[in-house]
């Protein structure tokens, strides 16, 4: 029994009338996101990372070569407020992990690439966080993984998220 079983039989108990069973399955949702967050982490900071840096960096290196996308570009790849981005742009230029230049096919716009610092930092703190990802899934075989994964892809369907 966990904390979630526990919360469920009181409700079952002081509530017969309501069914609480999404509120398990989106109560353990919840507590592994955590978890899983907690972990994650971990490994950010050791690289002097959080999430919010580690989610913009990866972004322009899973764009390819030469890792620069616009800031309207990164926003909708992050889904995080025009301020928020401009915030975490001045942050990571301020630790020379990005530049900005300008765009050569608008001048009166820019691009947000990657330093040298910046791709090899990416690179390696990259590494650590699917090897820390593959850790948290260690106890699950490939066909619980496969199953997990299938169903975890149908509950946000139905939650009508992509």
């Amino acid at each position: 029994m966990d904390h979630v079983d526990f919360v469920t039989q009181q409700w079952e108990r002081e509530r017969p009338d309501l069914d609480v069973t999404a509120m398990g399955v989106i109560g353990r949702v919840g507590r592994l996101y955590l978890a899983y967050q907690a972990e994650m982490q971990k490994t950010f900071h050791r690289f002097g990372l959080n999430a919010a840096k580690f989610d913009v960096l990866a972004t322009l290196r899973r764009a390819g070569a030469p890792y620069e996308l616009s800031p309207g570009d990164l926003l909708k790849a992050t889904m995080v407020a025009s301020g928020t981005m401009t915030n975490r742009i001045d942050r990571l230029e301020a630790d020379g992990l990005v530049a900005r230049k300008v765009n050569p096919a608008d001048s009166r716009s820019f691009l947000i690439c990657l330093t040298e610092k910046g791709l090899e930092l990416i690179n390696q703190a990259v590494e650590a966080h699917v090897a820390t990802q593959s850790g948290l899934l260690e106890q699950m075989t490939e066909k619980d993984i496969a199953q997990f994964r299938a169903l975890l892809s149908k509950a946000l369907g139905s939650a009508g998220s992509q």
